[in-house]
């Protein structure tokens, strides 16, 4: 991905109250937007990045699973 528009995306949503970012990622969802999935990407991997790996475990199970329906 590139560097500006990951720096971009973090910019943008830096100092966002908790509700705030809620909003931006169930407007990005439900919309169904693919411009809105590299800025997706960017929150995940902030949420990567900073994640016990017991969290990452629990991301991994959730995402095994919500996949098995689709």
């Amino acid at each position: 991905m590139n560097l500006n528009l990951r720096n971009a995306v973090i910019s943008n949503v830096a100092g966002n109250s908790q509700d705030e970012l809620k909003d931006t990622i169930v407007d990005a969802i439900q919309n169904g937007e693919e411009k809105m999935l590299p800025g997706l990407g960017v929150l995940f991997e902030v949420i990567w990045q900073n994640a016990s790996a017991e969290e990452k475990q629990e991301m991994l199970n959730a995402l095994e699973e919500g996949l098995k329906g689709k």
